[in-house]
């Protein structure tokens, strides 16, 4: 198979997990490869995945080899494959606008190093390198609340040509109008927010469709996690944070039987704990009602490295942008971005979204 040419915009945490991942999976077989959903996609295995272009504004990075710069500081998730072989692609210096927040500066060893020798890359110099890169898809990882700085990364994939896979919570596939055009240059999109592979957010979908399914009324229910990196600490700023906790909630309040009140429920980052790094704790409760109105409540501790959770699902996402390519499909893909996403275009349940995944992946059904 051809190579599936991407380009990344973040070169964190959940970046260093994918560009891993894309060498680890390189001498497996199908049936060693734990942790994969799908082994083959339209023929493309994960290591027919191809980094071509890169943009990050940390000066630990720029300018340093992609396989390099994924494992610089401030970066801190599990390194499980290495000695990577050179990438020969540079991370370049991209665009700032709000894609670091200004209470970073309070943690020297978290904080975004601007470089002096290195103006901030325009427009223009950001989708020459994905038009001469020939990237296919954009991957974006950025900081969650980066709003403009997202929207700034989607507009240079539409003016490239290039598909996009939105990762975190700023609302653009799910933008009615971002989504028209995409749709209108032919250009499949993915997204928003990435959901873990088995997180917490999931979790709690799949035991709230589950209290749905059984006749529990759930009444009460929040999601707590603590975290140590740089997320986390973004996410401190709670200016930052109102997408995220949407995003979140949403996911959750689709499965409901009914929709509960909002005093009812809570989801969402709750505080950041240094030593973590990136390790993520989440702390569930939910409280219902069985038969004859009898109470019952759950309470579960779900503990995850939490960027190696997003990257498989980042790499289905990927294949399956790159199939809608090769068949000449644009726009949202809505059963990809269903099952992969927590704000969807379209929210589905997961076992409807898995089933709809598998027909787009078969081809039985365009997006």
């Amino acid at each position: 198979m051809e190579k599936i040419r991407i380009a990344i915009s973040g070169v964190g945490n959940c970046a260093s997990s994918l560009v891993q991942g894309l060498e680890y999976y390189r001498d497996k077989r199908p049936e060693d490869a734990v942790g994969l959903m799908h082994w083959e996609i339209g023929g493309y295995r994960p290591f027919d995945i191809e980094v071509v272009a890169a943009f990050d504004i940390d000066e630990r990075k720029v300018g340093k080899d992609v396989n390099e710069a994924i494992f610089e500081l401030p970066n801190c998730t599990t390194v499980f494959c290495e000695n990577l072989p050179k990438a020969e692609v540079q991370v370049q210096m991209g665009r700032v606008l709000d894609g670091v927040a200004e209470h970073m500066e309070q943690h020297p060893d978290q904080r975004t190093f601007l470089p002096s020798d290195a103006p901030e890359a325009t427009r223009e110099e950001i989708v020459l390198t994905l038009e001469q890169s020939r990237a296919e898809v954009l991957i974006n990882y950025l900081p969650v609340g980066s709003e403009d700085a997202a929207r700034f990364y989607a507009e240079c994939a539409l003016e490239a040509g290039v598909a996009l896979i939105n990762c975190i919570p700023v609302f653009i596939v799910s933008d009615p109008e971002f989504a028209q055009r995409f749709a209108d240059k032919g250009l499949p999109i993915v997204g928003d927010d990435i959901k873990a592979q088995l997180g917490a957010t999931i979790t709690h979908r799949v035991l709230t469709d589950l209290f749905h399914k059984r006749g529990v009324k759930l009444e009460r229910t929040y999601q707590l996690n603590t975290g140590g990196n740089t997320d986390f600490l973004n996410m401190l700023n709670r200016s930052r944070l109102t997408s995220k906790k949407e995003s979140k909630t949403e996911a959750v309040q689709s499965v409901a039987s009914v929709r509960i009140d909002d005093e009812n429920i809570h989801v969402g980052p709750s505080d950041y704990v240094a030593w973590q790094n990136d390790n993520k704790v989440c702390f569930l409760r939910m409280e219902g009602k069985l038969f004859g109105d009898v109470p019952m409540n759950l309470e579960l501790r779900l503990s995850v490295e939490d960027s190696p959770n997003s990257a498989g699902v980042s790499i289905d996402a990927i294949r399956c942008a790159k199939l809608a390519l090769d068949k000449g499909v644009g726009g949202p893909l809505l059963s990809p971005s269903s099952y992969f996403m927590k704000h969807p275009p379209e929210q589905y349940t997961d076992d409807e979204a898995h089933t709809r995944t598998e027909d787009f992946i078969a081809g039985r059904r365009d997006v």
